[in-house]
């Protein structure tokens, strides 16, 4: 696979009527550029998974990562993950997870030394290639 990542982020969904039940869920997007074609994965899951993100993370809590006012939050990176963790995603504009043992099998062997170097390469406006998704799991 040969992908040139552009952005990722991720977004606290917000009630916009006040009978919805947005306001449950977090959106994570990233943009891609693959055979010249630009797309966006966009992942809708929900926020409660974030408040146990130390089962399926070597994190306790967010940000995931802080440096020098950068900040990188579970969010920004779950669509990332996705992608690499399924690559026919690739085809997908949008990917919804409800259920928690789902949502931490992608998080499963996954570098996230490697995860973050890429978000904090797109979020410094330099896109990043992924030549290899095998760089970004842990080998045992």
């Amino acid at each position: 696979m040969n992908v040139l990542i552009k952005s990722c982020v991720g977004y606290e969904l917000e009630k916009e009527k006040s009978n919805t039940s947005e306001d449950f869920f977090n959106r994570s997007e990233v943009t891609f550029i693959e055979e010249n074609t630009e797309k966006t994965l966009a992942v809708l899951y929900v926020r409660f998974f974030e408040e146990k993100l130390n089962e399926f993370t070597p994190f306790s809590a967010n940000p995931i990562f802080q440096e020098a006012g950068l900040e990188v939050h579970l969010m920004d990176i779950v669509a990332l993950v996705l992608l690499i963790k399924n690559p026919g995603f690739r085809h997908r504009k949008r990917v919804y997870i409800n259920n928690q043992n789902e949502f931490a099998a992608y998080f499963q062997d996954i570098d996230f030394e490697k995860i973050i170097k890429v978000v904090k390469k797109v979020k410094s406006n330099q896109a990043c290639q992924l030549d290899s998704l095998l760089e970004f799991t842990v080998q045992a």
